[in-house]
């Protein structure tokens, strides 16, 4: 006899909103959000928004592999409130955010590679699988979200890399552009924003890398035009606006790390254990709300993960 179990995250059948009510529902909300936020944009960035060439690839379609446990974060909250500390340390950076040219956009690919290249984001596009996926996001400050990103596996993207097999990382770059992004004019920041996986992280099924954004392409202030998301790890691992893949036999040491490694690893694991050395995590408040759930291992992918970090019990892995 086959019995089924359903993974900690999944929701019961029962609980699940029809198909049908949630396409619905989701039209409506993302056209009066963005009629709302059109509204408020000037000219100029009306134009940019209705002229984005990736625009036509959303909304894409849904991987119903990933599923969630809790309602979508509205709209409205994932994207105005964000930590972007190259426009300014408040969470309130969307509209400086904007200053950000997203297209012309190109991605470097060297290091440890077959061939190092140099790829448009539109070219790279149009190579990649694109696929929406929803999945929970917890920041490292105990608050989280739940949103429908949209973009391809990193796997996908490591195989269009051709990573030699001595490559053990991956390191990650983001621009740099003080004359747009105001906050890299604070010398006390390590600038570029850097972060780091190995090869096993990178090529693991949750890793994303994201292009878009509630069925739409992703905005500036939410990492445009490709950032990762990774679910089972705090968010500052999730590294936005990326313009450079360097593959390597040395850990990188990620941007936070090099300013503050008694608070932040290399590995950042989502664990409600292991405190931060100023919070618990033993809870997470939910953006919008003023609710408060408990944080799982792991965010709660633990069977997507897990197996990743075996042997390596002498490493901060929850940090």
């Amino acid at each position: 006899m086959r019995i089924k179990r359903k993974r900690g995250w999944e929701l019961p059948e029962r609980l699940a909103t029809p198909e049908a009510v949630y396409h619905g529902r989701r039209q409506f909300m993302v056209g009066a959000a963005g009629s709302i936020l059109l509204a408020g944009l000037s000219a100029p960035r009306r134009a940019e928004a209705a002229t984005d060439p990736s625009a036509g690839l959303y909304p894409a379609s849904r991987n119903e592999r990933f599923v969630l446990d809790r309602d979508l974060t509205p709209e409205e909250y994932a994207t105005t409130y964000n930590n972007y500390y190259e426009f300014g340390s408040s969470k309130d950076v969307a509209e400086a955010a904007q200053a950000l040219p997203v297209r012309p956009w190109t991605i470097a690919i060297d290091g440890m590679v077959e061939q190092p290249m140099t790829v448009a984001i539109d070219d790279l596009l149009a190579k990649m699988p694109l696929e929406e996926r929803l999945y929970r996001h917890r920041c490292v400050e105990a608050w989280a979200m739940a949103v429908p990103w949209s973009g391809f596996p990193m796997k996908a993207f490591v195989d269009y890399a051709r990573p030699l097999d001595s490559a053990k990382y991956v390191r990650m770059e983001t621009f740099n552009n003080p004359d747009v992004a105001d906050g890299q004019n604070a010398s006390w920041y390590p600038w570029p924003y850097i972060e780091g996986l190995t090869m096993a992280e990178a090529t693991n099924e949750l890793a994303f890398l994201v292009t878009g954004l509630y069925g739409k392409p992703a905005p500036a202030q939410n990492g445009a035009p490709l950032r990762l998301a990774l679910p089972w790890k705090y968010g500052f691992k999730s590294i936005k606006s990326i313009v450079r893949f360097t593959f390597t036999d040395e850990r990188p040491v990620s941007f936070w790390q090099e300013l503050q490694a008694e608070e932040y690893g290399f590995w950042a694991n989502v664990n409600p254990e292991v405190s931060h050395p100023r919070w618990s995590q033993a809870s997470e408040r939910l953006l919008g709300s003023d609710e408060r759930v408990p944080t799982q291992l792991f965010n709660g992918y633990a069977e997507f993960v897990a197996d990743l970090y075996k042997g390596l019990e002498s490493e901060i892995l929850y940090r």
